[in-house]
């Protein structure tokens, strides 16, 4: 795996992912770590004020996504099958992080574990998440 191509695709080859900002911290195989700089434009409830749960399940989806491309080819696919996100605590206007592990892989299939958290706080989980993509590997 290329993981510069794949860092490359994460923050600028996927439209949404820039409208988020979505940023690579880290990458390996089986493991990914992104954040989402603070915008006040991702609030969702600006009385709190706390991020919206739209962006932290797209980060969820994401993180997990390219955890499991880690283990693939650059020109193989991936689609998400099936995502939970259990919402622990608001997410404060801090920047977002996400960390993704992956827990199975098969030829077709993978599954990942998402936490997410906001800066400063790596220990208090706003969010944990998991998900099953399915793979279509390329010629």
């Amino acid at each position: 795996m290329d993981f510069g191509k794949l860092t490359d695709l994460i923050e600028r080859g996927i439209p949404f992912n820039e409208v988020l900002g979505i940023k690579v911290c880290e990458l390996r195989e089986g493991h990914v770590r992104l954040r989402v700089p603070y915008r006040p434009d991702l609030l969702g409830d600006a009385r709190r004020p706390a991020l919206h749960g739209g962006v932290i399940s797209s980060l969820v989806d994401v993180c997990g996504g390219f955890a499991v491309w880690t283990c693939c080819r650059l020109e193989d696919r991936i689609a998400t099958i099936d995502l939970g996100v259990d919402y622990l605590r608001p997410a404060p206007d801090r920047d977002l992080y996400a960390e993704a592990t992956v827990r199975l892989l098969g030829n077709r299939v993978g599954n990942a574990h998402v936490v997410i958290w906001s800066d400063g706080a790596p220990d208090k989980h706003v969010a944990v998440g998991r998900a099953v993509y399915n793979i279509r590997r390329g010629k």
